[in-house]
Parts: structure tokens; sequence; C-alpha cells
């Protein structure tokens, strides 16, 4: 099994440049390059959110999540957002502590609320695991069927 995560959240401010840069590409090469899908990944929300960050002990970006407190992106609701893990350690139970670490932050961070989420309709049985529920009818982004997932 593969060693835990060294986990960091960080404020649009408190990025470096090298910090972006590498969130950037690795969101590119799973949500663009990996799964075959042409969108605008820079939405202007990056500058709101809370960047929570995964690293091996190489220091290589393996995890990475974008946080958002109540209202940010859905009005009621916090939210977690451009899930994902490196595609070469995808095995590794990376996600899993993703998650976890994800809705812990919200939690230190922002205080306990619903969490919503739109998610890839390939990973309801992996999101359901941690207490997130389908609500509503099931949409296509970006080519990709996804729904709306809430955890109480």
């Amino acid at each position: 099994m593969k060693r835990k995560l060294l986990w960091s959240a960080k404020s649009w401010d408190e990025l470096s440049k090298d910090d972006l840069y590498e969130l950037l590409a690795l969101r590119t090469e799973v949500f663009v390059v990996e799964q075959n899908c042409v969108f605008q990944d820079m939405d202007f929300k990056d500058q709101i959110s809370l960047h929570l960050l995964g690293r091996d002990d190489d220091g290589i970006l393996r995890a990475y999540s974008r946080l958002f407190d109540k209202d940010q992106y859905y009005k009621g609701y916090q939210s977690i957002g451009r899930i994902l893990t490196h595609g070469k350690t995808r095995k590794s139970q990376y996600g899993v502590e993703l998650l976890e670490v994800s809705i812990e932050t919200l939690k230190k961070n922002f205080g306990p609320v619903s969490v919503k989420i739109g998610a890839q309709k390939y990973l309801t049985s992996f999101y359901g695991k941690f207490g997130f529920k389908e609500i509503g009818e099931d949409y296509i982004e970006d080519g990709i069927p996804h729904c709306i997932m809430i955890r109480d």
C-alpha cells in the first residue's frame, strides 16, 4: 500500500506560481487529455476556492480538489470540485484519502454544512461510500454524463 499523502489547503493568494502551474497541468492531464474532453477548465472560481493539494514523499502532486464555502458554488451548500488523482497512482487509494481529507477540510475551515457536488455518473457508487446521495435528473456536462449528489 502506498504511503499517505502530505496535504495542504491553500487559498488563491497562498498558492505559489509553481503550485498553480502544477495543479493546472494535472487538471488538464486528467480532465482534458485523459478524458478526451475539450472544456474551459479555468472558470474564474479558482480565486474563491480553497485548493487541497496532496503530495507524495517526493513532493509530486498526486491528488487535488477545490473546496467551496456555503453559497460560493451552490446556493445553500458547500461544495467539492475538480476532484482528481494522478493517473499513475489511481489504484493507490489516494481517491479515498482525497475525499476524506476534502470533507474534513471543509468542516475545519467552513463548519459543518451539507455538501453538494456535480459528479461524473460512473463515480456515483464511489461518492456514495462517503454519504453522498443522488438527487434530481442526470445531465450531460462537456459530453460526460453527470448527476448532482448531496451529503448531509
